[in-house]
């Protein structure tokens, strides 16, 4: 009998070159697949609610597979985490009906970018954190974050690159994003954004434009232009990957 397995993973991407299968790159969709194999001699393409680039981490990606092997859950856990590295992590393995699917099923994600501010970034936290010790108006750019809030066509904040621009291959570049702020944790300032589906570099790009005005080059209402110019140009520049993170997925 088959069973459709839904895991939730967590990783660090800094070594992988994204979540998608790649023939000569390492990457987390084929590590997942290389040990999902080992453990039940299956060749299978776990499925991700979504891409994330290069770099990118996740907290609790979730991903979906269809499997012939008896192992109960609990033991898929322990003995997929004995395989995998420790870069990557099952956090849970369950049972779910044939229709679930990790991306088509998704109804909501959060993603959340973390930005160091101090002077010296400690080198245990480089290689997660946007290291930005430069001036910043963090209130201009509290002020932004919520102009992107509601239904709206991305285009400005989706990479050019369309076919790799639709995670979920759709052909309009409309989103919806639940709440978008930013808040300051210690020596962070960290952005959080919960939406229906982001774009390729959706996330950064709106990174890359909130750095823009922090730094005086726009101002916080020129984000709603931006929205509305539906052009890629008129946005920022995409910012690095290390700093950003899936949290988690709803279903």
């Amino acid at each position: 009998m088959t069973r459709n397995l839904k895991l939730t993973v967590s990783y660090d991407g800094t070594d992988y070159s994204g979540w998608q299968v790649q023939p000569d790159a390492p990457t987390i969709q084929g590590t997942l697949a290389s040990a999902i194999g080992r453990l039940t001699g299956e060749i299978v393409l776990p499925q991700g609610s979504g891409r994330t680039d290069a770099g990118v981490h996740a907290l609790a990606q979730v991903a979906t597979f269809s499997t012939a092997s008896s192992v109960p859950t609990e033991n898929f856990t322990k003995a997929l985490n004995d395989i995998l590295p420790v870069s990557i992590r099952i956090l849970d393995v369950a049972e779910v009906v044939a229709d679930f699917h990790a991306r088509k099923s998704a109804r909501a994600k959060t993603y959340r970018f973390r930005i160091y501010r101090e002077p010296i970034c400690p080198p245990f936290l480089a290689r997660y954190v946007w290291h930005f010790p430069y001036p910043l108006d963090e209130k201009a750019m509290a002020e932004a974050a919520p102009l992107v809030v509601g239904e709206h066509d991305f285009t400005s904040f989706a990479a050019v690159d369309p076919e790799r621009g639709r995670e979920h291959g759709e052909v309009s570049n409309v989103r919806t994003i639940f709440s978008s702020t930013f808040e300051r944790q210690g020596e962070e300032l960290i952005y959080t954004v919960r939406g229906s589906g982001f774009l390729h570099h959706m996330v950064r790009n709106l990174m890359g434009t909130y750095n823009l005005v922090g730094k005086g080059t726009l101002r916080s209402t020129d984000v709603s232009g931006i929205l509305e110019a539906r052009d890629r140009s008129a946005a920022g520049a995409t910012a690095p990957a290390c700093g950003l993170f899936l949290v988690n997925v709803e279903y």
